[in-house]
Order: C-alpha cells, then structure tokens, then sequence
C-alpha cells in the first residue's frame, strides 16, 4: 500500500503527549501530530530519525503526521490508521492463504456486542469475521502485543469466540509493521487479561494470524507469516 503523499525526513525530539510530537524540518522545530495512542517509547527516541506525512486538509491543527521512523537499521511504521488499509488490500490480493477463498470483502460489520474490522463471505454463503491489531513493540526480532493495556482487544477476542461457536469463521491477524521479524507472542507482562484470551481464543478455534510488513519511506505491504508463540 502506498501512501500517495507526499512524505519527509525529519528528527524526533520529544513527545509531551501521546497526540503530538515536536521534531525537527528542514531546520526548523514544529509540532506534528501522532496517529498512535500507544506508548512507542522504544521507538520514538530523541535524535533518532523519523518519517512524515504531509496533510491537505485546511482544518488541521497540524501539518504533517508522524507515521514511522528507523529503529537501528529498521524501518517501522507506527501508524495505526494502516493496518486495516494493508490488510484490506493484501485480502483482496489473496494473500493470506487460508482466507484467499472468501472473496466479498466488507468493512466495519457488526456481530454480537462488537463491531470487527471485516466481515468476508465466499459465494456459497460462508461467513468469516477478522479483527486486525498493529504491532509496533519489537525487540530483536521478536515482537508482542499489546504495548499497553487494552480492554477493547480483550473484548474482541471473547466476542471471537462466540463468533466460532455460531458456526461462522473467526480469526484475529496481527499486522507487525516492520520486516525482519521472526516470533510474535502476546505481551504477558503488560497485559494478561488479553494474553489468555488469545490462548483461549485459540483453543476455541479462533485462527490467529501474525504477518510482518515490508516497510519502505513510501508505503507498507503484508510480508509473510511469522512465528506465533502462545
């Protein structure tokens, strides 16, 4: 997926709340805003080397989102506006093999109590419903999630599981937006409840999926499936 704006190199600074961060561009300081609540402290270092978008909307406060920046060598976008768009796109290519055959793609449907981020259906009927979660939070080629506590992601897992008892597919997919990764897991340490419900999820049926990214300045794509240790 390409971004189709226009987007910068700039130099993080710091960031006094978790909606905006100031950076430096083309030698000047300015403020610009964070299109990730989540805490990105391993990420967004002062110095380091970050990348933003330019915004055309009048209306903004803000002129630019700061959407990824070099971790070491890596290349991560912290966007979690994306994820949903990557994985939309990559189920439209047929990407991910196990749900290649549902072909009628449908955003922001409705079952029970929580509202998923697709709905698929093959031509027989079939109905599928998929949760997509950004993954950010990474170290030496392993990653996790959550970065934060999320009650929200725990209830989308219980309502996963009621999804598969009704007879319908389930499935949550972790979309880890940086490329050279080779485990994912759920961070146990920062949040418990949503790491049994994910091991519960799976005992009940529910596929979990975990995919790293190809990440460059201009856009991201799905990659390939990584290891899942539960």
């Amino acid at each position: 997926m390409e971004y189709n704006k226009n987007i910068y190199e700039a130099t993080f600074i710091d960031r006094p709340n978790r909606f905006n961060a100031t950076v430096i561009f083309q030698e000047r300081e300015i403020v610009v805003h964070v299109p990730n609540t989540g805490r990105c402290k391993e990420i967004l270092i002062p110095g380091c080397q970050v990348f933003i978008r330019e915004e055309t909307n009048p209306t903004r406060k803000t002129k630019y989102d700061l959407i990824g920046a070099y971790k070491g060598k890596k290349n991560i976008c912290i966007d979690s506006q994306i994820p949903n768009k990557v994985v939309k796109e990559a189920l439209e290519d047929g990407a991910v093999d196990k749900l290649k055959e549902y072909t009628n793609i449908l955003s922001e449907k409705t079952f029970g109590n929580s509202r998923f981020d697709f709905k698929l259906s093959k031509d027989d009927g079939q109905e599928y419903y998929l949760e997509v979660k950004g993954v950010t939070l990474e170290e030496d080629g392993n990653s996790r999630f959550p970065d934060a506590p999320t009650e929200r992601g725990k209830k989308h897992l219980l309502e996963l599981i009621e999804v598969k008892k009704s007879g319908r597919g389930a499935g949550v997919l972790f979309l880890i937006q940086i490329e050279d990764v080779q485990t994912f897991r759920p961070n146990d340490e920062m949040d418990p409840k949503f790491a049994e419900a994910l091991r519960e999820a799976e005992k009940s049926g529910v596929d979990i999926f975990a995919y790293s990214s190809i990440v460059t300045q201009t856009g991201i794509t799905l990659h390939k499936p990584v290891k899942i240790i539960l």
